[in-house]
C-alpha cells in the first residue's frame, strides 16, 4: 500500500503563504492546510506546534526571499533604505502575511538577516554603540508599521477598495464647512490612504534616516 505523501516545511510553508493570498490570520486554520495538502493536520503538528508558530514561519519565509541576493549598497543610509525596500516589495506580493508578521513578528533566519543588515548599517552610520540598539528599534518599528498598514489596503478586495473611496469622497466634499472648515478648504487635495503610497514611503523612510543623521557625532 502506498504511504501517505511527506511534505517538506518548505513546501508547506509555500502552500500556507498561497492559502493566506485569499484569507487573513483569523479564518487561516491548520486543518484548511492540511486539506489544501492533502494531508491530516497532525502530520503537520509534527513540524510547528500550533497556528501561530506556523504564522511566524510563513512570515519568516518572506524575510529571507526578501533577503535573498541582497548585496548591500554603499553608504549606511542606502543600505537601510534598500532594505526598507525590499521588505516592502517582498510583502507587497503577500500583504495578509504582512499583517501577520507586523501582529507576531518573527524569530527565525530571515528575520536574523533582516537585524544583521539593520544593525551593520547603523553602525557604519558612526553612531555610538550605545545608541544603536534604540535606534534599531525605531527603525524597525516605523518599517513594519508601513509596510503592515499598506497590506491592509493592498489585502482589499476590489469592491471593498471601491466602496471606501467612494465612503472617502463622501466624507471630504460632503463636509460642513461651518463643523468642519479646514477639511472643506483642503477637501479636494486630501488623498486618500490607498493613493500614492511608495512616495509617502520614501518619504517617511528619508525623514527618519535624517534625524538619525542629525545624531552622529
Amino acid at each position: 500500500m502506498t504511504g501517505r505523501r511527506r511534505w517538506t516545511t518548505d513546501e508547506i510553508l509555500g502552500t500556507a503563504a498561497e492559502l493566506l493570498r485569499t484569507s487573513d490570520a483569523e479564518s487561516f486554520s491548520v486543518r484548511k492546510l492540511a486539506a489544501a495538502l492533502g494531508t491530516d493536520s497532525s502530520s503537520l503538528y509534527r513540524h510547528f506546534r500550533n497556528k501561530t508558530e506556523l504564522l511566524r514561519a510563513v512570515a519568516d519565509r518572506t524575510l529571507e526571499a526578501a533577503m535573498d541576493g541582497y548585496r548591500p549598497p554603499d553608504g549606511w543610509k542606502e543600505r537601510l533604505t534598500a532594505t526598507a525596500l525590499r521588505l516592502r516589495e517582498a510583502f507587497g506580493q503577500h500583504p495578509q502575511v504582512a499583517a501577520i508578521w507586523g501582529r507576531y513578528g518573527s524569530g527565525g533566519p530571515g528575520s536574523r538577516l533582516v537585524m544583521e543588515e539593520v544593525l551593520q548599517a547603523l553602525r557604519a552610520s558612526g553612531l555610538p554603540d550605545e545608541e544603536i540598539p534604540a535606534r534599531y528599534h525605531r527603525v524597525v518599528i516605523l518599517v513594519t508599521a508601513l509596510i503592515a498598514s499598506e497590506a491592509g489596503v493592498g489585502a482589499l478586495l476590489p469592491e471593498e477598495y471601491e466602496q471606501g473611496m467612494e465612503q472617502f469622497r463622501v466624507a471630504v466634499l460632503g463636509a460642513d464647512p461651518d463643523r468642519f472648515p479646514a477639511l472643506s478648504h483642503f477637501a479636494r487635495e486630501i488623498r486618500p490612504l490607498g493613493v500614492d503610497r511608495r512616495a509617502a514611503f520614501d518619504e517617511i523612510i528619508a525623514a527618519h534616516l535624517a534625524q538619525i543623521e542629525i545624531a552622529i557625532p
